[in-house]
């Protein structure tokens, strides 16, 4: 379980890591990744028609999850000035939040693996599962390489 935390948390960060972009720079991104993700698990018309609304569902909930956590803990940082400014009891609620954001992340994978195995292969969701990783690879490999073409 912990590497498919590790997976969604690449790629997540990758994802965030165009959150200067536009928004239309985000919607292609999302494009790119359901046409990889379609082709890589070889979905039929069926399955795409029911599994794409609850992935999108999936991931905004991922999202903001996510978002829920950094945010909370960035602010509390800030105010403080740096981590090492932390008391002990702030670090360790802070410290409990992120546990109990990924505690809700685990659950609500658990029920988005739930909600497509009435219709997928678990086969497929392991594919899905590899797939994510590497779509999220390729965007970082395209992404650094942009990087070091502008310097």
């Amino acid at each position: 379980m912990k590497k498919y935390i590790i997976i969604l948390t690449l790629f997540l960060s990758t994802y965030q890591s165009f959150g200067q972009q536009s928004q239309e720079s985000r919607e292609k991104i999302k494009a790119l990744k359901v046409a990889f993700l379609t082709q890589e698990l070889a979905l039929s018309a069926v399955e795409a028609q029911k599994f794409w609304p609850i992935y999108h569902k999936y991931e905004e909930k991922l999202n903001f999850c996510r978002n829920k956590g950094r945010s909370g803990i960035k602010n509390k940082i800030k105010e403080v000035g740096n981590v090492n400014s932390l008391e002990e009891a702030e670090a360790k609620k802070l410290v409990l939040l992120k546990l109990d954001l990924e505690k809700e992340m685990v659950s609500e994978k658990a029920i988005f693996v739930s909600k497509i195995a009435t219709f997928l292969a678990y086969k497929k969701i392991m594919k899905l599962y590899i797939s994510e990783r590497e779509f999220a690879r390729k965007l970082m490999k395209k992404y650094c390489k942009k990087r070091k073409n502008k310097e």
